[in-house]
């Protein structure tokens, strides 16, 4: 096992250096609220000495709230339900029973099986996640149990696609364009705005054209030929409705994990990072499965794909998607490869089927189908 790092820097619960939370709120949705980190940056000295002080950077931020020091949150309980008000107040959702979570789900044969295992008295070598570890976090209060999950309930989807194609712009839409917008809108005030010789504010370009900077420059950009994908000055919540209904751009946001905040991947938007976790067959538990996403997000990964095998399969994404604010990805054969005991020939398209179903309403946000 690797040995964990004491270090305070590498400590889950440390703010990074220089750095703070800060929050924008929205126009056309009052109650939206989008997470950067600040950066503090130290003053620039000149070939004189002199020191000239540099305003704070201000990036793009996944940590969601668990990088914001007035968060005190417990993995038990997981993420407060960002989305869930948004969700609840279009109207067009309701609350299911869902399906009865079964041993097979978790990779056991029965529930007496299930039992054997977190008593110990099973194979723990082939236990990932550990039964000590699930049984010691089922003990704890919880309340990522107690969600029903939600399903259509106006005879339409409900997905940002078909909201977009309405023409409708969403809370998630505007959180998105702040989120995508913000950088662009600091360059150009960056590189807009200049001072003259005596210290007065004065407009600097009429537009911000990349490729009319010198060489030199840290604006400068070669203008290309964008095939019609120029990205405008200004990322608007209408134009990320309108990229979303064209089909160029997605919202990964399962109606069943409230805790994410919106994100979109598209060719006019920013580029986006993937991170890949997944339980060791050495050594793996719950918490260190959770540990994962978080340090994953926390070094700003946009998206997280589970790719846990093994036992306790279900409940290990539950405790993940319960707490991750980005959305989480997974890949469901190797959870029905998982019920049929690993034998391929007995998988059927039911058993499949039903695991994918099983994984929506735990609010899995996309899938790679094999």
């Amino acid at each position: 096992m690797i040995e964990q790092n004491k270090n305070d820097e590498t400590n889950r619960d440390t703010q990074l250096p220089n750095s703070r939370k800060v929050y924008v709120s929205g126009r056309l949705h009052e109650d939206v609220r989008v997470p950067f980190r600040e950066i503090t940056l130290a003053p620039t000295k000149s070939m004189n000495g002199d020191l000239e002080a540099n305003d704070p950077v201000r990036v793009y931020d996944t940590s969601g709230p668990w990088g914001d020091p007035d968060f005190h949150g417990d993995v038990t309980q997981g993420l407060p339900p960002l989305r869930a008000k948004w969700i609840r107040s279009r109207g067009d959702v309701e609350s299911v029973a869902g399906r009865t979570v079964t041993p097979a789900d978790d990779g056991y044969l029965s529930a007496v099986h299930a039992q054997h295992a977190q008593r110990g008295n099973g194979n723990s070598k082939s236990q990932a996640p550990s039964s000590k570890h699930l049984s010691t976090l089922n003990s704890q209060p919880s309340t990522l149990s107690k969600q029903k999950p939600l399903r259509a309930s106006a005879n339409h989807p409900v997905t940002q696609l078909w909201y977009a194609r309405q023409g409708i712009i969403t809370p998630e839409m505007e959180f998105i364009a702040i989120r995508e917008n913000h950088r662009i809108a600091s360059q150009k005030d960056d590189f807009r705005i200049k001072k003259d010789g005596n210290g007065n504010s004065e407009f600097h370009n009429s537009s911000f054209l990349p490729h009319t900077f010198a060489r030199n420059h840290l604006a400068h950009q070669h203008a290309g030929n964008a095939f019609g994908a120029e990205i405008p000055e200004e990322i608007t919540a209408e134009l990320v409705r309108s990229e979303i209904a064209r089909g160029r751009a997605i919202v990964p946001a399962n109606i069943n994990h409230p805790e994410s905040e919106p994100m979109v991947i598209g060719r006019n938007f920013l580029v986006k990072i993937n991170a890949n976790i997944g339980n060791s067959a050495v050594a793996s538990s719950i918490e260190e499965e959770v540990e994962k996403m978080r340090w994953a997000t926390k070094w700003g990964a946009d998206t997280v794909m589970d790719l846990s095998t093994g036992k306790n399969i279900h409940a290990t994404r539950e405790w993940i998607i319960r707490n991750s604010p980005v959305p989480i990805g997974t890949v469901p054969i190797y959870q029905a490869l998982e019920k049929v005991g690993g034998r391929a020939e007995e998988l059927t398209w039911e058993i499949y089927r039903d695991t994918l179903i099983e994984q929506a309403e735990q609010g899995v946000d996309y899938f790679t189908v094999h």
